[in-house]
């Protein structure tokens, strides 16, 4: 009796967090998806083209913000960005933002952990991502890029469209982002419910609570190699943070998973040197752990 009520509790949270998660996706999807078709790539690639260091970060984490892409997608854009001659800091500022700091993310993340949490995530990875790549830029590690041939051009889009137009291209992109990620973020519900059911709370907290000094670097390394997407891991981290693990680990989980997952570092590795690439991977965890550690400090204050 006690393994059915536990099957209905789990699957009842299976699919209360699926179907918000849904709904939360392919709005958010389409919304952002409005805004590129009024704002496409190739004007924001313009606006980037025309600035120096220092501004031209803080506009290209800013373009990283708003591009829902896996690092599929991200990958191209950069090197895109760095054959039309935009500063290599500028494209690491949007390397590093764009699979931590996208729309998608963000909503999830306010949905399931709250405003406060997500504007303080917000607050801490936007400037993370403007710093290190003016850094990075300053410090010449451009010399570590590969020489590698960007072939073909994306197709302008129609900037003379309608608005009726516009808005079934934006919708065709929800739905087509949606059939890419809808897997994962079943994925992600399955897990979560899954946790949610069967793992003890005195497990989790034992493990990754706010009392174990390890937890955070700990979470962060573990985010690396999980080999999940972030719509994935951030359900998941809801449940584990609601059954007891600290909110610093949580986030560093995130964080850790999201910035430097095994597939985008595998393709990192085709345009980067081994040099280059080890610097985004230990960047990514030092944002991660010092991120855990601020959002550790500010849960108990």
């Amino acid at each position: 009796m006690d393994l059915l009520a536990t099957l209905i509790t789990a699957g009842q949270f299976f699919v209360v967090i699926a179907a918000e998660l849904v709904l939360l996706f392919v709005g958010i999807t389409f919304l952002v998806g409005l805004l590129q078709a009024y704002i496409p790539e190739e004007r924001i690639r313009r606006v980037l083209a025309g600035r120096r260091e220092g501004v031209g970060n803080v506009l290209a984490a800013g373009f990283g913000a708003l591009t829902p892409f896996c690092s599929c997608s991200t990958i191209p854009i950069l090197l895109g960005l760095l054959d039309i001659g935009i500063p290599f800091g500028v494209c690491m500022s949007f390397l590093f933002a764009s699979p931590l700091l996208n729309p998608v993310i963000l909503a999830l993340l306010v949905a399931l952990v709250g405003v406060v949490p997500t504007a303080i995530y917000a607050a801490v990875t936007f400037p993370a991502a403007v710093v290190i790549g003016w850094l990075l830029g300053r410090l010449g590690y451009e010399r570590y890029v590969k020489d590698v041939m960007v072939e073909g051009r994306p197709e302008p889009c129609d900037c003379a469209a309608g608005h009726a137009v516009r808005i079934r291209g934006a919708f065709s992109f929800a739905v087509s982002l949606f059939k890419q990620v809808f897997p994962y973020l079943l994925l992600g519900a399955g897990i979560g419910a899954f946790i949610y059911g069967f793992i003890p709370e005195d497990l989790i907290v034992s493990l990754a609570g706010p009392d174990n000094p390890l937890a955070i670097p700990v979470a962060a390394v573990i985010g690396v190699p999980m080999y999940i997407r972030a719509e994935t891991l951030i359900p998941v981290s809801a449940v584990l943070l609601e059954k007891g693990m600290g909110i610093g680990a949580v986030m560093a989980l995130i964080i850790g998973g999201a910035g430097a997952s095994i597939p985008e570092v595998t393709l990192l590795s085709a345009i980067f040197e081994r040099r280059l690439v080890a610097a985004f991977v230990a960047t990514i965890l030092t944002v991660a752990v010092l991120a855990g550690v601020l959002f550790q400090v500010l849960s108990v204050i």
